[in-house]
């Protein structure tokens, strides 16, 4: 009985019963007061399956000064993360390091001060567009999930919305990887879409305009695995991202 209260208490946040424990991070206040880590720590979250939470007695640390790999700055003011020798914490502080990592802290726009800017001088290697997921269930879930305003595939060529880009046209672009991965943050998917464990419930004084998308993080990553397996449309001219 205690165990069936503790998985329905655990089930209104959204998160499985057997999800592994969240890590702690803690920031300075202007950090987090900045929304950046609202920014990224979903985003790392949906790419490894590892929830990272603000913290502010997390084993891990943002600090400003002292020892620790440096990350990012934001004007004058250098952010060096502190870790313990644990593979989450290290998987964590990689990813910061890595090409996507990177992309996605400077994607962000804080509303007040300078943009954050990562450190690449101390870059790990690029981390390579790699998903384990099953791609032929990703070309099903691509349809069935996305279907309805993009096109995904050959299967429903004629039946996306034509100011919609296809799949195909998303796949040339070099950042598709990030796109795709961050594509519930972008509008207007935050409107409709739903990622258990990342996401927070819908408004209830803003209900979906049309019927909500439910994709899981094991789905996206075999979207994601489809996608990357998906030809390139072949637009006659190198893609100019603005």
């Amino acid at each position: 009985m205690r165990h069936a209260l503790l998985c329905l208490s655990l089930l209104a946040f959204a998160t499985p019963c057997n999800a592994q424990e969240a890590i702690g991070l803690a920031s300075p206040e202007v950090l987090t007061r900045s929304g950046l880590l609202q920014h990224i720590l979903p985003r790392f979250s949906l790419k490894t399956g590892i929830r990272v939470v603000a913290d502010p007695v997390g084993p891990m640390r943002l600090v400003s000064e002292g020892d620790g790999t440096r990350v990012f700055r934001q004007g004058d003011t250098v952010y060096l993360l502190q870790i313990e020798a644990e593979p989450r914490q290290e998987r964590f502080r990689d990813w910061l390091r890595s090409e996507i990592g990177q992309r996605t802290i400077e994607s962000f726009t804080p509303s007040e001060g300078p943009a954050f800017v990562a450190l690449r001088d101390e870059a790990a290697a690029v981390e390579t567009v790699d998903f384990e997921g099953d791609a032929a269930l990703g070309a099903s879930l691509a349809q069935g999930k996305c279907g309805r305003c993009h096109v995904t595939g050959a299967e429903n060529r004629m039946k996306g919305i034509g100011s919609t880009p296809s799949f195909a046209v998303l796949r040339s672009l070099p950042d598709w990887d990030a796109r795709f991965q961050q594509f519930y943050v972008l509008r207007p998917h935050p409107a409709f879409t739903q990622i258990p464990g990342v996401t927070a419930p819908f408004d209830a004084e803003r209900p979906p305009p049309i019927h909500p998308v439910t994709v899981t993080i094991d789905e996206l990553e075999a979207i994601l695995a489809f996608v990357a397996a998906t030809g390139a449309a072949d637009l006659g001219a190198p893609l100019i991202v603005k």
